[in-house]
């Protein structure tokens, strides 16, 4: 009879503890970014789950086996967590409701030794700032469906992806040479542990402009999955025979919730990729020769409908991507548009580091070498306020030389020239990308 009496003062401090747990996680969560908050989610569901289990098994031993007070060691298969409650927060679209999760940025240090370096020549870019919401965006085209929307309190545009069976998103890129880069962001709305291991973005490069696979073709496909790391799978064709197939090991649960940046560089046959500051993929020979792949193409399979939604925006493709270095020791000038900064303010955003940290590298080994920094911005706002913000983006990319890599400070010089000296329409999103750019020059 003792051990039945001592079964409600367990679970009383069973249920006291698994309380305090979960009014603890609601403070914690209070605290936290929303696009930071899912990852937070996980590790204390973790905990709490763990925490709970352990509590558990020393309540039944109490009862069925009292003289063993330590927790079960029976092993767990899977980690079957139930799904978070995530549900399906909404965009605005037409006239629905609902806000994207925000996170604050990486420091500009985590990015030191990033070495993506963009291409210097742009020849797309979309933030779907000439689109309406609710409509799918003027330059792409689909064989499915889609829509532009956006949040309540920003004015980040987002172009939403459906997902089915060879539904392709095809961006209007001008036919792609052999050295390119590509960037964009990604956004994925309700996902949880119950999210399928197969539940990937596909980004895929082929010689095919409409919507199929073509007789050559390179796919890298990005998983959405959250019970396990499934890591990063690519492939290609060449002449319809598939000579690689493999599966990159990688945990992007915690990016994917996020909200990550992807970088990609084709530099003729080799293909690299980032997620954020990380380089996951770096394979030599993947691309078929002769830049035969021309046409840049999106598609999403085995997400739930209505449910697990994915979004990119700010895609970017340009031309080169290649050493910025030995342009800029011959000719002694070099003029990129890959230095970004957060809109209308001197923040670096962290990825540009690639092509400073590049610009470091130079001044190291060319002791004598002295730099110009110039900044120049697109036409948005008041001309004496753009041209303010050129001269103070000239000086954040100075001190990121000298906080970051130790440059000298007295080797560098900066200056601004606002949206006096434009290179590109400032009336398109293209044209305004190619105007927002850093040049270094030799003095």
């Amino acid at each position: 009879m003792n051990r039945f009496k001592i079964f409600p003062k367990t679970l009383l401090s069973f249920l006291f503890i698994f309380t305090f747990s979960t009014t603890v996680q609601g403070q914690i969560l209070k605290k936290l970014g929303k696009r930071a908050q899912r990852a937070a989610e996980r590790t204390i569901e973790r905990r709490v789950d763990k925490e709970t289990t352990e509590k558990t098994d020393q309540a039944l031993d109490s009862i069925l086996e009292p003289g063993s007070k330590g927790p079960s060691t029976n092993p767990q298969v899977g980690d079957p967590l139930p799904p978070s409650g995530q549900g399906n927060p909404g965009v605005s679209s037409g006239n629905s409701e609902g806000t994207f999760p925000t996170s604050g940025e990486k420091t500009i240090e985590v990015y030191s030794k990033f070495d993506y370096v963009p291409g210097d020549k742009p020849l797309f870019y979309d933030d779907f700032s000439n689109d309406f919401i609710g409509d799918f965006p003027s330059k792409w085209n689909t064989n499915g469906g889609g829509e532009v929307v956006s949040t309540n309190n920003s004015e980040v545009k987002w172009l939403e992806l459906i997902s089915g069976y060879n539904i392709y998103f095809i961006p209007d890129v001008p036919k792609l040479p052999e050295d390119y880069t590509i960037e964009f962001d990604i956004m994925a709305l309700g996902l949880d542990r119950q999210t399928s291991s197969t539940a990937k973005l596909r980004i895929a490069l082929s010689d095919d402009n409409k919507f199929k696979n073509g007789a050559n073709f390179v796919h890298a496909s990005i998983p959405f999955c959250q019970y396990s790391p499934i890591g990063i799978t690519m492939s290609n064709h060449i002449n319809n025979k598939r000579e690689i197939y493999s599966v990159v090991r990688a945990d992007l649960r915690d990016e994917i919730m996020a909200g990550p940046h992807i970088s990609i560089a084709v530099n003729k046959q080799r293909f690299r990729l980032w997620v954020n500051e990380e380089k996951h993929i770096d394979i030599p020979r993947i691309v078929p020769q002769g830049g035969i792949l021309s046409t840049l193409k999106f598609n999403m399979n085995n997400f739930k409908d209505g449910k697990e939604r994915v979004f990119i925006s700010n895609l970017k493709v340009a031309e080169g991507g290649l050493d910025l270095r030995r342009t800029l020791i011959s000719e002694g000038e070099v003029s990129t548009n890959g230095i970004l900064f957060h809109s209308g303010s001197a923040n670096l955003q962290p990825q540009s580091m690639g092509i400073i940290r590049q610009i470091s590298q130079v001044l190291q080994q060319e002791n004598s070498m002295n730099l110009l920094i110039i900044g120049h911005t697109d036409s948005d706002g008041q001309e004496d306020t753009n041209l303010t913000l050129s001269q103070k983006r000239a000086l954040a990319v100075k001190e990121a030389l000298v906080s970051v890599y130790g440059i000298d400070g007295g080797r560098l010089q900066t200056d601004g020239k606002g949206e006096t000296e434009p290179v590109g329409d400032n009336t398109t999103p293209d044209g305004k990308a190619q105007n927002r750019r850093v040049v270094f020059k030799k003095i």
